[in-house]
């Protein structure tokens, strides 16, 4: 199950299922299912352009070890493929490259986000502007998939972890990097406060749209914790899921296998 942040009490949701429609998260709202993956592509088509700069101020630049942690304990190797979902920028794809890892495609559903990924020009990068619940990806033909604070922004989790396990080949591993649940009683607080009251107004200041981030840090607090998000991979059919905390599990790097 999603929980709710420590402390941080939901909105009310602006519609009612009583419709008949299908609904779903959209930060501490709820939104028509078929209405997130529009609203969702609006947030990021304002932020792309500072969307690296932002990562580091926010975390005070703590998200590069982040992402080196989730490099490490995926160990690349040359002529090993990764798909990188949700990697629009392209850090991931750039540290496996660099690490010496084989050809990359990242694959995005937002075009400006990929635009700005391919501006960085990193060669052994290939481009896709794909929806993660519908992959355009043979079954069973990647090596390595990584997505790395892109899952909770999707509109149907399940669906998502499904697809990838399909286009995984036999033997193939997926490595999640996202915001999950503090598992230090003396963070929860401070980390709350920190991130809905300061987080939205550097937004603000940086790329003049306080509710994106907004929206940013509620759909952190809506995400499966590091339990409820491995229940889930197993379930869609992941073979040997486990996690670490990193931060005091102020994020998480889940991995799982498709044996």
């Amino acid at each position: 199950m999603a929980r709710q942040g420590d402390g941080i009490p939901h909105r009310r949701p602006d519609t009612s299922p009583e419709d008949g429609r299908e609904y779903t998260d959209f930060g501490f709202g709820t939104v028509p299912v078929d209405e997130k993956t529009r609203l969702v592509g609006k947030v990021f088509d304002s932020v792309s352009g500072r969307y690296d700069l932002m990562n580091d101020l926010m975390s005070a630049g703590v998200h590069r070890l982040w992402k080196d942690a989730m490099i490490d304990w995926l160990a690349p190797r040359p002529g090993q493929q990764l798909l990188d979902l949700a990697g629009g920028t392209g850090d991931i794809a750039r540290r496996y490259h660099d690490r010496g890892g084989g050809p990359v495609l990242v694959c995005d559903i937002n075009p400006s986000m990929i635009e700005a990924g391919r501006a960085r020009g990193t060669p052994g990068i290939r481009w896709l502007c794909g929806d993660a619940e519908q992959l355009p990806i043979a079954d069973r033909s990647i090596e390595v998939c990584t997505m790395a604070f892109g899952l909770r922004n999707t509109t149907r989790i399940d669906v998502v972890l499904r697809e990838i396990r399909r286009v995984l080949a036999v033997g193939g591993r997926f490595l999640c990097l996202e915001f999950s649940r503090p598992v230090l009683e003396v963070l929860r607080r401070p980390y709350d406060l920190y991130s809905m009251r300061i987080i939205p107004e550097i937004g603000h200041r940086v790329t003049g749209d306080r509710d994106a981030y907004r929206y940013l840090v509620e759909s952190i607090r809506r995400f499966p914790d590091q339990e409820a998000l491995a229940e889930r991979m197993r379930s869609a059919g992941l073979d040997r899921v486990c996690w670490r905390s990193l931060s005091g599990g102020i994020v998480a790097l889940h991995s799982g296998w498709r044996l």
